[in-house]
C-alpha cells in the first residue's frame, strides 16, 4: 500500500508567495525564462533555471549552473523570503483554470514505493534529462519541483480535503494563464494521522506528470543511501515531494503532432495511404476531435477529419487501442517513417493548451503537416500503468501546471 507523509516544507511567506511561485522549469527555454524573471528577484525560475543569472551562452549543464541554483535557493531563506515550518504538515493545493478545478494534497512519497511499483509509471524517461535533475536536486539538497500524482478517491481523504476547503487559506493568488492558486496548511496532528492512514489503504499512486523529476529524485535518494550505509529509512532523502490529486477531477488535454515533411510522398500518394486506414472528410475549419479514434489532419492549408476504419484496432489491447498508438503505428511510423518520435527531428509536439491555431501557425513557419488528437483519458492511463505498459511519448498533457517554489522538500 502507499506511503504518503507530511513534512516540514520550506515555503514563501504569505506576502511573497505570488512572486516566488513559477511555472515548472520544463515548460520554458532559457530565453523565455530570462524574460519571465525580469523585475522579479524572487522568482523560483532563478532556482529551477539558474542559467538566467549567468551570461547568455553559458552551458546549461555546467557546474556553475547547479551551484548558482543552490545559492539562489539558500538566498530565499537567508533574505527572509522563505521559511521552514517547524511542524510536519500536509498542504492542500487547489488550482482553478476556467472550468477545471483540482485540489491535491502536498506531501512526500516513498522512494521504495517508486522502486516497488506501488507508484505506477506510464512513460520511459531519458537519461540526459534525468541527469540534469539529479545534479540539480543533489546540489540543492532539496526537491524543488513536485511530482504530479493521481489516486482513486477515498472517503476519509475526501472529508479532510472538504474540511479545509471551507477554511481560511494561507495563500490565494492568480498566476500566469489566469490560474487561481490557493493553499491551506494542514498542521493538525489528528488530521495528518487520518491522511497517513488513509493513504496506507490506497493500493497505487499514479504518476500523471513528472516522470523525469520522480526518477531523478529516486536516484538521488539511492545515492544518499549509498553514502549513508547506516540509514534507517526515515531520513528525508528516502522521500520526495509530490502532490496527490483525486483522479476523478483531473483533466487531460490533447497532445497534438506536427511533422516536418511528407516523407517524399506526393499528395496523391499521401492521401491514398491515409485513406487505407481512415475515412477522410474535408472540413471548412479546424478539426478538434470529439470522440476516440477520430483525428484532425491539416495539410496544404486545409483541415480534414479522419475516422479509423473498422477492424484495425484491437479494443482488448489497452496499448494498441490508444489513439496515440494508432496514429504512431499506422501514420507516423508506417507512412512518414518516423520510428522513434522521442529522437527524430522531423516530429514535434504541441500541448492542447496552445490551441489548434498554433498548429496552423507552425505549418506556415517550420512544419508541413499537423494532426490534432482526442485526449487520452485517466482511465486509459491507469490501465496502461496497472499493466506495466508504456505509452508512446507525449501521450498526455495536464493543465493547469503545478507551480514550483510554493513547497520545497529538504533532503536532510
Amino acid at each position: 500500500m502507499s506511503v504518503f507523509k507530511p513534512f516540514n516544507a520550506v515555503r514563501p511567506k504569505k506576502e511573497f508567495a505570488d512572486k516566488v511561485a513559477a511555472l515548472p522549469y520544463d515548460v520554458m527555454n532559457s530565453e523565455e525564462a530570462r524574460v519571465k524573471v525580469e523585475g522579479n528577484p524572487y522568482s523560483f525560475i532563478r532556482v529551477d533555471k539558474a542559467e538566467v543569472e549567468l551570461p547568455e551562452g553559458t552551458y546549461l549543464y555546467s557546474d556553475e549552473v547547479y551551484k548558482k541554483a543552490a545559492e539562489n535557493l539558500r538566498r530565499l531563506s537567508d533574505n527572509g523570503i522563505c521559511f521552514k515550518d517547524e511542524k510536519k504538515c500536509f498542504y492542500l493545493y487547489r488550482q482553478i483554470m476556467g472550468d477545471v478545478t483540482q485540489a491535491g494534497l502536498v506531501g512526500v512519497a516513498s522512494v521504495d514505493d517508486y522502486i516497488n511499483d506501488v507508484i505506477k509509471k506510464h512513460e520511459f524517461t531519458r537519461a540526459d534529462k534525468e541527469e540534469d535533475r539529479i545534479r540539480h536536486v543533489d546540489t540543492c539538497n532539496a526537491n524543488t519541483g513536485p511530482i504530479f500524482l493521481a489516486y482513486k478517491s477515498r472517503k476519509e481523504i475526501d472529508e479532510i480535503i472538504d474540511k479545509y476547503l471551507s477554511l481560511e487559506a494561507e495563500y490565494d493568488f492568480v498566476s500566469e494563464g489566469d490560474v487561481r492558486n490557493t493553499v491551506w496548511v494542514i498542521s493538525d496532528e489528528k488530521d495528518c494521522d487520518i491522511l497517513v492512514n488513509a493513504f496506507s489503504e490506497v493500493e497505487s499512486l499514479y504518476i500523471a506528470d513528472g516522470h523525469h523529476r520522480a526518477a531523478s529524485a529516486v536516484k538521488v535518494g539511492l545515492k544518499r543511501r549509498a553514502e549513508n550505509p547506516d540509514y534507517t529509512g526515515e531520513e528525508e532523502f528516502n522521500f520526495f515531494l509530490a502532490v496527490a490529486f483525486r483522479a476523478e477531477e483531473l483533466k487531460i488535454m490533447d497532445y497534438n503532432r506536427l511533422l516536418k515533411d511528407k516523407n517524399s510522398h506526393t499528395d496523391e500518394e499521401l492521401f491514398g495511404k491515409i485513406g487505407e486506414i481512415f475515412e477522410i472528410e474535408e472540413r471548412d475549419g479546424a478539426v478538434k476531435p470529439d470522440a476516440r479514434h477520430t483525428f484532425g489532419f491539416y495539410c496544404n492549408k486545409k483541415w480534414y477529419k479522419l475516422t479509423l476504419k473498422e477492424g484495425l484496432c484491437d479494443e482488448n489491447n489497452a496499448l494498441e487501442a490508444l489513439d496515440v498508438s494508432i496514429l504512431q503505428k499506422y501514420v507516423i511510423s508506417d507512412i512518414f517513417g518516423i520510428e522513434d518520435p522521442r529522437t527524430d527531428k522531423r516530429i514535434d509536439f504541441v500541448g492542447g493548451i496552445r490551441g489548434l491555431a498554433e498548429l496552423e501557425r507552425r505549418c506556415e513557419e517550420d512544419m508541413e503537416i499537423a494532426f490534432s488528437m482526442y485526449p487520452t483519458s485517466l482511465g486509459e492511463l491507469m490501465t496502461i500503468a496497472d499493466n506495466s505498459l508504456v505509452m508512446p511519448p507525449k501521450s498526455t498533457w495536464f493543465e493547469p501546471k503545478l507551480l514550483s517554489g510554493l513547497f520545497i522538500h529538504e533532503l536532510d
